[in-house]
């Protein structure tokens, strides 16, 4: 579809609602929040499966994990949920949590530790697209019967070596971590998929809600659970619409048909800063834009080129122009609001000490190609880099593609330089460290394509034993302070120009309160919600 074709979809579904919204549409009731959003990314309800936004939004308020975030205080990190307590032995490869008592399913089935361990096992068996958060710790299908297994009310688990706790800890609050009724579940089971095909359309967890419906690109509707030993929630029914445009999430909001409107892009943000009735809720996420530079290249190797290049990004300029709001100056490789996270930003544009580093290292008339996926911010983000670079005389070609073939050069090491994002997959440092700031192999044969500094064909400089040393860490705070120490060194000799970080910014109706997104570690929660 083009442009102007989506513009006038968007425009016809607009004057549709406007035209007939007596008839279709009322005022939210008290108890229920609306939400437009975003959420043909769903492709299943399994969480054992689910690796998707929309869907992580879901299985967040249906299921209970062993550890959470509480969604009123992410800063806290995670804190107990199904499990009370946790123990962990001596040598730091086991932790044993004890369930919490008087938990039930939405089913009326206790919570129990056989349903925890059942949901672990069960996610390394299904072999999934997110397994690789539990099977990093060593987890396999073949010892999964000594490594997690319930004992009485708790759950013991084993790894493989010591992590740190807090790297353990923060990965079960990944949406794998959910734990479902191994009754229900397996009343379902079909050819010994252990209930997989019923779960991606049902739910059977032990939430603030239930899964009543899930209607593709169309909208999820969820049902508080009474019983939620946290208290029943005060939306008794939350229903997320899928609303693709922003102008008409805009104009649904407005009239009032939507309690909270997730897309709004900076125009419309603008267009309804100061509305009546309305307030903008501003989230930092976890997506980051960077630029990176291919060690392949004899110039960009030199410390001084890499340098010059940090210095010839305009970050003010372009957060306080066209990024308009939805993308702050951030350049480490944790997002803030992770553990380790620092707020240290030491680079402005500034072409002449980028010239005199650059003269340092004996580079003059530069040519690079940047490869850059054909969405408008990332075009305009590269056509800034392209001018302020030849200010200091390189000259970046800019070579516009789909992101899969943008990407496919970029993993097969043939891009000078490459513009893109990177989201964590899990809410731990190490989901960052182990791939900008680590590289085990950096040859050719390695493959090591999810490894961003691989990609880059960058040995890391060292940081890899510290990242090792950084995961191993069983100290809290110690570890925090290593990550520090990582990211002060990467800002010096990464080949990476980390620029921003995501913000999301949502109009939301103002007698709605308590209504978060999840920040960069989490997702959205609904159960404290108010009106």
């Amino acid at each position: 579809m083009t442009a102007f074709a989506r513009l006038m979809s968007g425009a016809a579904l607009a004057a549709t609602l406007a035209g007939t919204a007596p008839a279709l549409w009322a005022e939210t009731p008290a108890n229920m929040l609306v939400v437009a959003n975003r959420i043909d990314d769903i492709t299943t309800l399994d969480p054992a499966e689910t690796f998707e936004f929309a869907g992580g939004d879901v299985l967040r308020n249906v299921y209970g994990r062993l550890v959470n975030f509480d969604p009123l205080d992410f800063e806290a990190g995670y804190q107990p949920d199904l499990a009370e307590s946790w123990e962990v032995s001596e040598d730091g490869r086991t932790i044993t949590f004890t369930m919490r008592e008087g938990v039930s399913f939405v089913s009326g089935n206790p919570v129990t530790a056989e349903d925890a361990e059942f949901s672990l096992r069960r996610a390394v068996l299904l072999n999934l697209t997110p397994w690789f958060i539990l099977t990093q710790f060593g987890f396999t299908p073949e010892n999964i019967e000594e490594t997690i297994k319930a004992d009485g009310n708790k759950l013991v688990i084993t790894t493989d070596k010591a992590y740190a706790t807090s790297f353990v800890l923060n990965c079960l609050t990944a949406t794998i971590g959910s734990i479902v009724d191994k009754t229900t579940v397996m009343a379902h089971e079909v050819d010994g998929d252990m209930g997989h095909d019923w779960l991606k359309t049902n739910s059977a967890g032990s939430g603030a809600y239930s899964l009543v419906a899930w209607k593709p690109n169309e909208s999820v509707t969820l049902q508080a659970n009474p019983d939620f030993y946290q208290g029943t929630p005060a939306m008794q029914r939350v229903i997320v619409r899928h609303i693709a445009e922003s102008a008409t999430q805009r104009l649904l909001l407005e009239r009032g048909d939507v309690d909270v409107a997730r897309n709004l892009n900076p125009e419309d943000v603008q267009g309804i800063t100061g509305a009546e009735g309305i307030k903008i809720q501003e989230e930092l996420k976890g997506y980051l834009m960077y630029a990176s530079f291919n060690q392949k290249i004899p110039e960009l190797a030199k410390p001084e080129v890499l340098e010059a290049f940090k210095y010839l990004v305009d970050y003010d300029g372009m957060v306080n122009s066209f990024l308009k709001g939805q993308w702050t100056v951030q350049q480490n490789f944790l997002p803030q609001s992770y553990l380790g996270a620092v707020k240290d930003n030491p680079f402005s544009l500034d072409v002449e000490k980028a010239k005199a580093l650059l003269g340092e290292a004996g580079v003059d008339g530069l040519e690079l190609t940047i490869g850059v996926r054909d969405v408008q911010e990332r075009l305009e983000i590269a056509q800034s880099m392209q001018n302020t670079f030849a200010q200091a005389g390189v000259k970046l070609n800019i070579e516009v593609g789909t992101g899969k073939q943008v990407l496919a050069k970029y993993r097969a090491r043939d891009l000078d330089v490459y513009l893109g994002t990177w989201g964590p997959d899990y809410a731990d440092p190490q989901t960052n460290a182990s791939t900008f700031a680590y590289n085990p192999d950096n040859s050719d044969e390695a493959q090591n394509g999810g490894i961003l500094a691989w990609r880059n064909a960058w040995d890391a400089g060292g940081l890899t034993e510290m990242t090792e040393a950084a995961v191993a860490e069983r100290d809290t705070a110690r570890r925090a302070e290593m990550y520090h120490e990582i990211q002060t060194r990467f800002r010096e000799i990464s080949p990476f120009a980390i620029m921003f970080q995501n913000i999301e910014q949502d109009g939301v109706r103002e007698n709605v309160q308590n209504f978060t997104t999840g920040l960069a570690v989490s997702d959205a929660s609904y159960w404290k919600v108010t009106k």
